[in-house]
């Protein structure tokens, strides 16, 4: 640890006081308690002093902070919070903050630019000069903050060997790789890494005689063999290919950049006698009520500099956004705002590109109008658009001259009449997102709906303060229920106001039970009926999309990705990306996070009920057919890859056309379960409320493993019961059996076992009367884990036993796998470690030849426990690190929390009370995050309660 102050390097005080600084630098900005302040100091030894010398530690360090600084005085570096302190970090204070940033910008990196990611994981790891907390005292040094930060290097130095690799430049990563390997002799990743890096670089006997050391370590001190990730990097090495995994690199050439440059003549496209023309004024009126865009009329605000444009700038202002979100309210308003820096005069037009009538203003006859209020004779106008465009600019080259183009239907409806010279400034507003202007420069605003204190001051300015202020609840519901567009609430407020006795909450009630549809509030006035408004923007989509818009009406979750608005659609993903891309131009639905797209119930309904219109219940029932299907295969798949020893029942063919979504790895399975959560929850809910019973059961079942490994027990159980009692009105007693079982696990987790126990034994007794071998030999391994929760070791390992002859019977080499660890963990708890521990290795050899990542953590896990009753304690905290290591990549809070539990009775058994105590507070935020009945256990472990002394 080293403090500078400028080119100046300072002497810090003595070792607490360092230990201290240190311990606030790797918690980057973040509070420290006052108990660990004093836990890292003293450890268990604290003076009853202790406080009052921290106090003093920390006024030394401020005034080494900060020189100058009055004795008592805070100052502005270091200062309390939260009981503790916390070192103000902002800036380029910390090299620790500058690595992290370095390596996040390395990580989000495209794939296909490896030399640029390798570039700054290098630039992050040139920061460290030693060892985390070097020339601590040992005691300050153990503290878990230090690891976690010299475990960051180490995963830097991972990522930076696979840049390097893909990058082709092996050699500039070889002496942190060499260095992170000799600290972590039995990190297999990183001995994997160093192997390859080596013979990338042309060292391939030493890469193979990394292997052989690694693979002698291993043997001697765990009795393993390499994992398959060692062995890969083995096999790759002899094939002679050890760059394979990365390629070469790809060279990103800088983006072109085209300019244009003023012409010296410019006027010259000007007719002869036009050296003056009227100042044309043409905005539409400012709106005195106006309200709201704040923030959007100060970003436009600075757009125009706070004067006219400069005289080398074209300026264009593109305003987006779905209908009645308030585009022309806000341009011309704006408009009105900044006139007087346009003294040659203001132009408008409605360009009318939605116009329900279908009548669109074309560019020509825009231009000609423009032309025209410049007072261009007409005589003088020549025949056809581009003839006339050019004129039009040659009017405008060197004025300084205001334009509002409203309600263009996309880019090149606008593109003619867009100023050639600089001195303009432009704006433009549609559905269209208008992203063909970018290329012109243009600055692009995307309104959204009024948020709710928008809405209400909207509200306030047309009903009074008093009327809305009396009824605030009822206000919301208005503007919740009109998706905050201000042309709804313009609606509603004009109803409200001719009635002016109505009380808010009669009006939000009428609101309301018109389903959100608004066809309570349609008025003669078509320009002001917001269902009409939406049908302007649906009628200007293609047939194809506005049939997409109503099909997505069918689907029950929250949001939707393109590859289930494709099953809907029944079309390829590549025909319906236009489809959704034109919905989304004119913010008929929206994309609210990559990918990932959503419409407001308002916009929702319009779509049902244009749905009932057009579409037979047939056709719907075969569009829904095919997303549930979507949905399941895809769950399928991803079953399959977490847990490959599962007893999956095979889905109903697919309907033509539909595919699920490529799942290349457990990883990505569970991040495709993860993003479709709220959606799967809703898939299974309205199929089986819809009398897709059977695919609603298949559903549920595929996401059993998912709830088990994240800890959604509480989805499950709903899930679990849906399925079960959609089983049953199939009156099937396969399907039953399976509901039996998976409504049972998913209770015992939740400590139900009451009733877990009983479904248990009735799913057995199905699966036997009905000669289902794996039914049986599953449903075995679960009553078996709800004999343990009883505390019936016997009867737990008897189950899995049986589970296990069943298995080897049938060929089940996965479920060997699996079902050999479990043996193994049982042995164990029953006092036969020595047995436990064969089993467990059988059983890791193969799950590692499998792949299976769960697998083996969970039976690391079992060697680590059995290592630790037969007193081989660093064995046993090296078997439960190698399982920390691979969950903390698999999303499995319960099973870390259970393993960090017992890594902390293994810290105490070597009386390493702090390594405890970190290791239990670790268990107990992931088990209260559950809402496990489990923390309670791992608390006591904590307060004392556990029959040990307090450790606290």
């Amino acid at each position: 640890m080293r403090v500078r102050r400028g080119d100046t390097e300072l002497e810090l005080g003595a070792p607490q006081e360092r230990a201290l600084l240190a311990l606030l630098l790797v918690r980057a900005g973040q509070p420290v308690g006052m108990d660990e302040i004093v836990d890292t100091l003293w450890g268990t030894d604290s003076p009853p002093s202790a406080v009052n010398v921290v106090r003093r530690h920390v006024g030394s360090l401020r005034r080494l902070l900060e020189p100058g600084l009055p004795a008592r005085a805070e100052g502005h570096r270091l200062v309390r919070d939260a009981g503790g302190y916390r070192l103000v970090t902002e800036g380029d204070f910390l090299d620790l903050i500058r690595f992290r940033a370095l390596r996040e910008a390395g990580q989000r990196t495209p794939r296909e630019s490896p030399a640029h990611a390798l570039g700054l994981f290098t630039e992050a790891l040139s920061l460290w000069r030693g060892p985390v907390a070097a020339g601590l005292p040992a005691r300050a040094r153990a503290r878990p903050a230090f690891d976690a930060v010299d475990r960051e290097r180490v995963a830097a130095v991972r990522e930076a060997a696979d840049a390097a690799l893909r990058a082709g430049l092996p050699g500039t990563v070889l002496p942190e790789l060499r260095r992170a390997a000799a600290e972590h002799p039995l990190d297999e990743p990183v001995q994997a890494g160093l192997i390859l890096t080596l013979a990338a670089a042309g060292h391939r006997s030493e890469a193979l005689g990394v292997y052989d050391a690694v693979r002698t370590r291993l043997a001697g001190e765990l009795g393993i063999d390499p994992g398959a990730e060692l062995r890969e990097a083995r096999e790759t090495v002899l094939r002679g290919r050890p760059g394979e995994a990365g390629g070469a690199a790809t060279a990103a050439g800088a983006p072109l950049t085209e300019t244009d440059e003023p012409h010296a003549s410019a006027r010259e496209g000007a007719p002869a006698g036009l050296s003056s023309f009227p100042v044309p004024a043409q905005l539409p009126h400012d709106i005195p009520a106006f309200t709201g865009r704040d923030g959007e009329l100060d970003e436009m605000l600075a757009l125009s500099g706070g004067a006219a444009p400069a005289s080398h700038t074209v300026v264009i202002s593109a305003i987006g956004g779905m209908a009645g979100v308030g585009k022309t309210t806000l341009a011309v308003h704006w408009a009105h705002r900044v006139a007087d820096r346009f003294p040659d005069g203001q132009l408008y037009v409605n360009l009318r590109g939605y116009d329900p009538s279908g009548a669109v203003m074309e560019a020509g006859e825009a231009v000609r109008g423009f032309l025209d209020a410049l007072g261009v004779p007409p005589d003088r106008i020549p025949h056809g658009v581009d003839a006339q465009a050019a004129l039009y600019r040659g009017v405008l080259a060197g004025r300084r001259i205001l334009l509002v183009l409203d309600n263009a239907r996309d880019s090149d409806h606008v593109r003619p009449l867009l100023p050639g010279s600089p001195g303009c400034l432009t704006l433009v507003t549609s559905r269209d997102a208008l992203s063909g202007l970018a290329a012109h420069g243009a600055h692009s605003l995307t309104l959204r709906p009024f948020d709710t204190a928008q809405a209400r001051d909207l509200l306030v300015r047309r009903l009074g303060a008093a009327r809305v202020g009396a009824e605030p609840g009822a206000a919301d519901e208005i503007t919740a229920l009109c998706a905050g567009l201000p042309l709804a609430l313009a609606c509603v407020a004009a109803r409200a106001a001719a009635h002016p006795h109505f009380p808010l909450s009669a009006v939000a009630a009428e609101l309301r039970e018109a389903h959100g549809s608004l066809d309570a509030f349609a008025r003669s006035d078509a320009s002001v009926d917001v269902g009409t408004v939406f049908s302007w923007s649906s009628r200007q989509i293609s047939d194809a999309a506005a049939r997409l818009f109503r099909l997505l009406a069918l689907h029950p979750g929250p949001d939707f990705t393109l590859p289930a608005a494709a099953a809907l659609a029944g079309l390829p993903a590549r025909r319906t990306r236009p489809l959704l891309a034109e919905l989304t131009g004119l913010h008929l639905v929206t994309e609210h996070s990559p990918g990932r797209h959503a419409f407001h119930d308002l916009l929702r309904a319009h779509a049902g009920e244009l749905l009932d219109e057009r579409h037979t219940q047939d056709e719907q029932r075969a569009a829904l057919h095919r997303l549930y299907h979507h949905y399941l295969h895809t769950a399928h798949a991803a079953d399959r890859l977490l847990v490959p020893h599962a007893d999956p029942l095979p889905p109903p063919p697919a309907p033509d056309g539909v595919r699920p979504e490529p799942l290349a790895d457990d990883d990505r399975a569970l991040g495709w379960l993860t993003a479709e959560h709220a959606v799967l929850l809703a898939a299974v809910d309205t199929a089986a409320a819809t009398g897709q019973e059977r695919l609603a059961c298949h559903l549920a079942w595929s996401l059993e493993p998912f709830f088990d490994r994240r800890g959604h027990w509480h989805d499950g159980l709903t899930v679990q019961r849906t399925a079960l009692d959609a089983a049953r009105r199939l009156a099937e007693p396969a399907l039953e059996a399976r509901g039996l079982r998976g409504l049972g696990r998913i209770e015992g987790r939740l400590g139900l076992h009451d009733r877990s126990v009983p479904r248990l034994e009735e799913a057995l007794e199905l699966f036997t009367r009905l000669g289902d071998d794996t039914g049986r030999a599953h449903t075995h391994r679960s009553l078996g884990w709800e004999s343990e929760q009883r505390g019936d070791l016997p009867g737990a390992l008897r189950h899995n036993q049986l589970a296990l002859a069943l298995f080897r019977a049938l060929g089940d080499r996965a479920a060997q796998a699996s079902v050999l660890n479990s043996v193994g963990w049982y042995h164990a708890r029953l006092g036969d470690h020595r047995q436990a521990l064969t089993h467990c290795f059988e059983a890791l050899t193969m799950l590692q030849d499998l792949g299976d990542r769960y697998g083996q953590a969970v039976t690391w896990d079992s060697i680590g426990y059995a290592h630790q009753h037969l007193g081989r304690h660093p064995q046993a905290l090296l078997a439960y690190r190698n399982a920390l290591a691979l969950l903390c990549d698999l999303g499995a809070p319960y099973a870390e929390a259970d393993i960090l539990a017992r890594l902390g009775d293994t810290h105490r058994a070597m009386g390493d009370e702090d390594s405890a105590r970190a290791a239990w507070t670790d268990a107990l935020r992931l088990l209260s995050a559950l809402a496990h009945p489990d923390a309670e256990r791992v608390r006591a472990r904590l307060t004392g309660r556990d029959g040990h002394a307090d450790v606290c």
